[in-house]
């Protein structure tokens, strides 16, 4: 059984859309930071390797890497948890007897109830704010995320258009304080970093 450490407030979710890959995207989290690699469509063996340079990341700045799938395949390459979508709530027992952490996403009550059901050690509200990731869909706001929050029995982890002073704005308005999420947010910043080395390597 594995030693298990509290669960990171800040995390990165990988997108295949981004232009950075997870490793690259991990190297700008803050020690103890999370990961929850999708990464779905790819091959095992291409899957495997992402994530074994991931961890090389993760190993340096101590954080908590967590793959979206089955608990036998997280625990067998590796990772600490285990992001369960919905339709495989039930594998959440299966996933602790492992020694994984278990996160599920929630986006209305029935997921929410469902998550607290299969007794997740976390789950990530989204969408908080308007997000590509779900185009056209209406952002909760902060009354029915912290409804859903309530009706998840568990940790919640705003995800969904957060950036780093969204979420100091969030936590100083006391509407949240278990940690926030993103995609977009690091592969921005990732941009802005390269942006920056470009214009340092334009001679002068």
């Amino acid at each position: 059984m594995r030693v298990r450490h509290p669960l990171p407030k800040i995390w990165l979710f990988s997108d295949e859309r981004a232009a950075a890959g997870p490793a690259a995207l991990a190297a700008l989290l803050p020690p103890g930071s999370g990961v929850i690699l999708r990464h779905d469509r790819l091959a095992p063996g291409l899957r495997w390797r992402l994530l074994r340079r991931l961890m090389r990341t993760a190993r340096a700045r101590g954080l908590a890497v967590l793959l979206a799938g089955a608990p036998d395949l997280a625990r067998r390459w590796g990772a600490a948890g285990v992001h369960l979508r919905q339709h495989d709530a039930r594998l959440a027992p299966r996933a602790r007897r492992l020694g994984l952490f278990v996160t599920m996403p929630v986006h209305d009550a029935r997921e929410a109830r469902r998550a607290r059901r299969a007794g997740a050690d976390a789950v990530f509200i989204s969408p908080f704010h308007p997000t590509r990731s779900h185009p056209g869909a209406p952002a909760l706001g902060r009354a029915a995320w912290l409804r859903l929050a309530r009706l998840s029995g568990t940790r919640a982890i705003a995800l969904g258009g957060m950036t780093a002073a969204r979420a100091r704005v969030l936590t100083r308005a006391g509407g949240i304080g278990s940690g926030w999420a993103a995609i977009d947010a690091w592969e921005e910043r990732a941009a802005k970093r390269r942006g920056r080395q470009k214009r340092n390597l334009v001679p002068t």
